[in-house]
């Protein structure tokens, strides 16, 4: 089973038109039949809200001006996913069903909510929790919990509250899109499970939406994962990129965290850009993915990176 720790389809059906359940749009690569095709079994699904400041980068109008507008976008994208016959996995019981029940086309979901801007106030975390949610990226760009991507600053005093809610609650903390200060203010605060789910390595794309050497190592220290962008721009600083690249970053990560067991995939395919800027065209590419990472690490390593690093790592940290 192969695993995808980040794809915006709600967020692509809704603001742009491209439904999940036919064929992908032209252009793009994400559908239902095409994660079956690829022998995809499980994905983190996205509740992407965009900001009304992104919508240039975005090219959307589908965009909140508050609090309450992102909370209604991403009500929206939960029942989109409700309309999908998408099961969401959201304790260790449901995982151990799935995982021993698959078979190539079954697919399931695990909620991740990329920006915590829907979360009105941390004492509504609850009813997020009730809906589905199981892991939560406070940041995108900055939001009202956290320094975001080109939005340098650390977590707001509102951010500490909403750490300290996840924890209650047993949300898992995604530190992708988190800017600096704010991961290391997580650092120090949190104490529950902690993962990357779609952030390069810094070292061989600069900027900061990738992470650093010491994020992954630290990351990979409390047990987390580190998930791997398939978009072109977080694979290579110019050009257009490959599988090979991807094969890079995974290398890259997996000696920064001190062993593979710690790296996964979370391409972010459609998110935001068509297949023509990401390293792949097509999920049937997934078998030559795996082909690629055979030639730096072992077949064990290798399925866990295509998949069973995350299950573990599901099966440590979602609620018993």
């Amino acid at each position: 089973m192969i695993v995808d720790a980040h794809l915006d389809i709600a967020w692509n059906a809704i603001s742009a038109g491209r439904g999940f359940l036919g064929e992908p749009a032209p252009g793009y690569v994400i559908s239902r039949s095409s994660l079956a095709r690829g022998g995809v079994g499980l994905v983190f699904a996205t509740l992407y809200t965009a900001p009304a400041r992104a919508r240039r980068a975005m090219r959307t109008r589908f965009v909140y001006e508050n609090a309450h507008e992102a909370g209604l976008m991403a009500t929206a994208e939960v029942n989109y996913y409700r309309t999908c016959d998408l099961p969401l996995i959201g304790d260790r019981r449901q995982l151990q069903r799935h995982v021993r029940g698959w078979r190539r086309g079954r697919l399931a979901a695990v909620l991740l909510m990329e920006g915590a801007d829907p979360v009105e106030s941390p004492a509504q975390l609850g009813a997020w929790v009730d809906r589905g949610v199981r892991i939560i990226g406070p940041a995108w760009g900055r939001t009202r919990y956290s320094g975001g991507t080109h939005a340098p600053g650390g977590l707001t005093a509102l951010g500490v509250q909403l750490l300290k809610a996840m924890h209650r609650k047993e949300v898992i903390l995604d530190i992708s899109h988190m800017a600096d200060r704010a991961v290391a203010d997580a650092f120090e605060l949190w104490r529950g499970p902690i993962m990357s789910s779609h952030s390069n390595a810094r070292d061989l794309v600069p900027g900061d939406r990738q992470i650093t050497n010491a994020t992954a190592a630290e990351i990979a220290r409390r047990g987390g994962m580190l998930g791997i962008s398939f978009y072109e721009h977080h694979l290579k600083s110019s050009g257009p990129a490959t599988l090979d690249d991807i094969v890079r970053h995974a290398v890259h990560l997996a000696l920064a965290a001190g062993g593979p067991e710690h790296v996964g995939l979370g391409s972010d395919l459609d998110g935001g850009f068509d297949a023509k800027h990401s390293a792949m065209q097509d999920t049937r590419e997934f078998s030559e993915l795996s082909r690629k990472l055979r030639k730096e690490f072992s077949a064990s390593q290798v399925e866990g990176i295509m998949g069973t690093n995350w299950l573990g790592f599901l099966a440590r940290s979602l609620p018993a």
